[in-house]
């Protein structure tokens, strides 16, 4: 399987709260939540649906599962106009957790990866199928990157700029070049980009030797 993650962040790389203001989503002092709801046109929520239906299988970091669990594993199909294709392929493809912690998910189909990820990870990439899909769980996509096991990395990006909250990329952390696959814009602002990961950043000879020094 391919491993794939699609993450919503704004113009200043926020990608906290995306959805909402619960508790979890206010950690830090945060109160800005809820920034990306009905912010993408008809066009974008197609193309996220149809992202989730051709899942073979998602994988969480253990913040991100628990929100997701309790939204989208609560509710019914009636409950998300609009969203019933990512409602049905949450609610019915198998579920992997990373957490040394999680005992009892909870939600059906989930299995829980305590022992060895990155092994685990790798096999479960070996694996034929479609695509393994990492959606927001940030500490998770730049651990995954950082061990170059993503293959294409997804950025949706909504035209507002927060001034708080956490970032995908914090302020110091490994480079990484990426190869752009795909770029669009909705008639609402929202941008979505694709990249593959292609290696580390080629800097200009003056600042790479400064680097080096």
């Amino acid at each position: 399987m391919k491993l794939t993650t699609m993450t919503q962040i704004t113009v200043d790389g926020v990608m906290q709260g995306n959805g909402g203001a619960t508790q979890e989503e206010r950690r830090n002092g945060f109160d800005r939540g809820g920034w990306a709801l009905g912010k993408a046109d008809r066009d974008t929520v197609a193309s996220i649906n149809q992202t989730y239906e051709r899942a073979d299988a998602f994988l969480f970091g253990r913040r991100t599962y628990e929100l997701f669990a309790a939204s989208w594993g609560s509710l019914s199909e009636q409950d998300v106009p609009g969203w019933e294709a990512t409602h049905r392929a949450l609610n019915s493809r198998q579920k992997y957790v990373a957490s040394t912690t999680l005992t009892d998910p909870g939600w059906p189909g989930t299995t829980v990866l305590s022992d060895d990820l990155a092994s685990t990870i790798a096999d479960l990439k070996s694996r034929p199928g479609g695509e393994l899909q990492v959606h927001g769980s940030g500490v998770l996509t730049r651990w995954l990157l950082e061990r170059d096991l993503v293959d294409e990395l997804t950025l949706i990006v909504i035209p507002v700029v927060l001034g708080q909250g956490a970032r995908l990329f914090p302020d110091s952390g490994p480079d990484r070049a990426l190869e752009l696959l795909e770029s669009r814009a909705d008639s609402k602002g929202v941008t979505v980009q694709v990249y593959r990961p292609a290696g580390p950043v080629q800097y200009a000879r003056g600042f790479d030797a400064d680097r080096n020094s």
